[in-house]
């Protein structure tokens, strides 16, 4: 089962990536949870300093972009 991790204040790109994530995985048909890290200290546990980022089981993949659906789907591979 993978970790999908959306990280970031709850801002119209969080939401965004959170949708394209979800999206993504239901497109490759595996399990998954999708968490929404919304919290700053947590956010800055993982290094990360520009959101919207996504992280798949636990390693951030991408920060300050929200990929497309496609671009996601290589992440979670």
């Amino acid at each position: 089962m993978k970790k999908i991790q959306v990280l970031g204040s709850g801002c119209a790109k969080c939401k965004k990536l959170a949708e394209n994530a979800e999206a993504a995985a239901k497109a490759m048909a595996i399990e998954y949870t999708l968490e929404k890290v919304t919290e700053i200290n947590e956010i800055m546990k993982f290094g990360v300093m520009m959101t919207p980022a996504l992280a798949v089981d636990g390693v951030v993949k991408v920060v300050g972009k929200v990929p497309d659906a496609e671009a996601i789907k290589a992440l979670l591979a």
